[in-house]
């Protein structure tokens, strides 16, 4: 079940990261899908992977997680340890792929520091820069989506037989 309100420390990144940033395309092979989570955008911040603390928060800008349609990106930030990921948009493909999975995303546009402690409540629709104290707002969800990430997403929400 997906807590009511997180709070980690934010690593920052920008505009248009696309699914192969997150985990590079020759990771996917067999004998590695349970670790996915060592090669998190191993090409553009190497060792990037080994910093990430459980419950931690990815901050982005615009159109985060375009490119391939591929769930293991949005997989591998879940088994990374992030808690969810706050950005100003996301790829259609990447949102849905992460909310049937259960990676929470945040569409709010921040200007959130790497390494800032941010807490995200999803009950208030709030996300705060504790370290800065600046405060942002965002639209809560609608009903079945507010279901769907308290089950911890679609996969959840099915096996509970709460899918209608």
């Amino acid at each position: 079940m997906t807590p009511k309100a997180m709070e980690g420390r934010a690593w920052r990144f920008g505009d248009d990261v696309d699914t192969d940033q997150i985990i590079p395309a020759e990771r996917l092979v067999s004998s590695n899908l349970d670790h996915l989570n060592e090669f998190i955008f191993e090409k553009v911040r190497p060792g990037f992977a080994s910093m990430v603390g459980e419950g931690d928060i990815l901050v982005a800008g615009r159109n985060f997680g375009c490119g391939s349609s591929r769930e293991h990106a949005p997989l591998s930030l879940v088994e990374a340890g992030f808690s969810c990921i706050v950005a100003e948009s996301f790829a259609r493909i990447f949102y849905r792929n992460s909310m049937n999975i259960g990676l929470l995303l945040i569409e709010c546009k921040t200007d959130i520091e790497e390494g800032d402690v941010v807490m995200v409540s999803i009950a208030d629709g709030i996300v705060r820069d504790d370290t800065s104290g600046r405060e942002w707002r965002f639209e809560r969800y609608p009903g079945f989506i507010a279901r769907m990430i308290a089950a911890g997403g679609l996969v959840n929400l099915v096996k509970e037989g709460e899918f209608e």
